[in-house]
């Protein structure tokens, strides 16, 4: 015996007869031929073994949220704690989540039913010329009270994607206002290390003038005793002019800098001045995560941030594809209408309209087609930007650590320039005292010493500078939610990957 499937009830065939013809014609309306065309780079395909070899790998190796103790300065740690108290650069980062989270809310509240109350009273009087009595020259008036349902069906789940896609640029600004708070609290700490270098500095700008005018001293005493001539004073008081303006150099150097500093509190230059002169800061010996191309995925904010935008952009497109299948909406109004107020409520008052309304696009001049081919290079532009971010982050990653290590190569070798130059001008100041130099010879000693002086001071911040860089380039202890962009199994209705009408 055949079996027959049940009948739908009669009052479906009109709307089952008019979605099947609303199929056949989708096809007026095509997205045949349009698809995104960006790749997802695969991180664990950016090779780093030999351009990161010697350098310590581990498990571990990624920064705490307060990497910044490990430089051991308490000044630098209550600066970086005031400054993420709150700065108009937070602020606004904090603003756009807002913004971001309330569009997100608008496009969900889009896609629910809406139930709006109305009262009204409207009136008319149409003049006799217009239409005669019993109509012309009478005052008609009709007072409503209703309630009005309108609610669109998701069928295809565009408007999930619509409101998919807002969640993701959502998260993005979320993800973004973190990363606000790794740039001020590492550009606070570069700034320190600047400050620091900058009061270095004019501790040897200020030895060095000390050394000129010893030398121009000097040079006036052996002048006057017919030892020297003319030449020797000039050589001597440019040297000395040339120290006073390093020391103003760094004085403007130091004041500059506390200024910078006080611009990333949100506070006013006189905040600077409370800053007192660092201590030296520690820079710890760089490591890298075992697998740091894929470890990155979770923790650089700027990659996670892309990610979300490939994420919201992949929704646009299953948004797109929506708009090409019919749309139903159900619209629904009840109420109480009469020519008389005081009527209203009387049973022969009631209103009752409404129903399903079925709507397809069929020819619209390629609005669906342009807006879908819009999306797709939403998409392949946000694909891009991800890739990019990732190579720029690998590359920073690797650009400390190898600062790094050169850093730490020059400072062995500069100090053990440093103390050969200090041991030369202990001899210099050994011979004079038993009378077989001159102080000549104590000056000229001590010229590399304080010249070996300044070079190692710009080294040690340009190590610590790297060491901050390393921690901002891992993430700075940041480890954050980043959605599976391979993985489709939370879309029940996925029309990225379903045929194209």
């Amino acid at each position: 015996m055949a079996f027959l499937p049940p009948r739908p009830p009669s009052g479906l065939k009109p709307v089952l007869t008019a979605l099947t013809v609303a199929l056949i014609l989708a096809g007026c309306a095509s997205s045949r031929g349009l698809a995104p065309e960006g790749r997802l780079l695969d991180a664990d395909s950016l090779q780093t073994q030999r351009s990161l070899s010697g350098a310590a790998a581990s498990d571990a190796a990624f920064p705490t949220q307060d990497w910044w103790t490990s430089l051991g300065d308490a000044q630098l740690d209550a600066l970086i704690a005031e400054a993420l108290a709150g700065t108009p650069s937070l602020d606004a980062a904090d603003a756009r989540v807002r913004q971001a989270v309330a569009q997100a809310g608008l496009v969900d509240a889009a896609r629910k039913p809406t139930l709006t109350g109305t009262a009204q009273y409207s009136g008319v009087q149409l003049p006799e010329t217009i239409a005669p009595e019993p109509l012309g020259g009478s005052y008609l008036g009709v007072g409503v009270l209703g309630l009005g349902f309108n609610y669109t069906f998701d069928l295809w789940g565009g408007e999930r994607a619509r409101w998919q896609a807002a969640v993701g640029q959502a998260r993005a600004a979320e993800v973004d206002a973190q990363a606000a708070r790794l740039t001020l609290s590492s550009n606070i700490a570069r700034a320190y290390v600047m400050l620091a270098q900058a009061f270095s500095a004019r501790d040897v700008a200020v030895a060095d003038h000390e050394r000129a005018d010893k030398l121009l001293q000097l040079g006036r005493q052996r002048v006057a005793a017919g030892l020297d001539n003319q030449l020797q004073i000039r050589q001597a008081e440019s040297a000395l002019a040339s120290a006073e303006q390093q020391i103003q150099a760094s004085e403007h150097e130091v004041e500059i800098t506390q200024n910078a500093l006080a611009a990333l509190l949100g506070k006013g230059p006189d905040r600077g001045r409370d800053i007192a002169r660092p201590t030296l800061l520690k820079a710890a010996s760089p490591k890298v995560p075992s697998m740091l191309s894929s470890e990155l995925l979770g923790h650089r904010p700027d990659v996670v941030a892309a990610r979300w935008r490939v994420e919201s952009a992949r929704h646009g497109i299953k948004a797109s594809k929506a708009a090409f299948y019919p749309t139903l909406n159900l619209t629904a109004i009840v109420g109480l209408a009469a020519d008389n107020v005081g009527d209203l409520f009387s049973s022969d008052a009631l209103l009752m309209a409404g129903g399903p309304a079925l709507s397809l696009p069929i020819f619209d001049g390629g609005r669906l087609r342009n807006q879908l081919a819009r999306s797709d290079a939403e998409y392949d532009l946000a694909v891009a930007q991800y890739n990019q971010t990732l190579v720029g982050a690998v590359r920073e990653v690797t650009d400390a650590v190898q600062s790094a290590r050169s850093f730490d190569a020059q400072i062995v070798s500069a100090t053990r320039a440093r103390d050969a130059a200090q041991q030369a001008w202990d001899i210099a100041s050994k011979r004079y005292r038993a009378g077989l130099g001159t102080q000549l010879d104590v000056l000229a000693a001590q010229r590399p010493l304080l010249d070996l002086d300044k070079q190692l001071t710009v080294l040690r911040a340009q190590r610590v500078a790297a060491s901050i860089d390393l921690d901002r380039a891992l993430g700075g202890g940041l480890v954050l939610a980043a959605p599976d962009l391979n993985n489709d199994s939370n879309d029940s209705n996925d029309l990225a990957k379903a045929p194209t009408p």
